[in-house]
């Protein structure tokens, strides 16, 4: 499934990957990726979730 919502993701999926044209820059449970994100893209996204009141 793809989805920008990440509240979503956090629920009901067992990994989560992020992309960046078109390849994977990122992976892991929704744990390693929403609380400990590593790649500057996937920081930055869910920075602006964030502040939007989305996480």
């Amino acid at each position: 499934m793809a989805t920008h919502e990440m509240s979503f993701a956090r629920e009901v999926a067992d990994r989560i990957a992020f992309l960046k044209g078109g390849r994977i820059v990122e992976q892991g449970t929704p744990a390693q990726i929403l609380d400990a994100p590593q790649h500057p893209d996937t920081v930055a996204f869910l920075e602006r979730e964030r502040r939007g009141g989305a996480l």
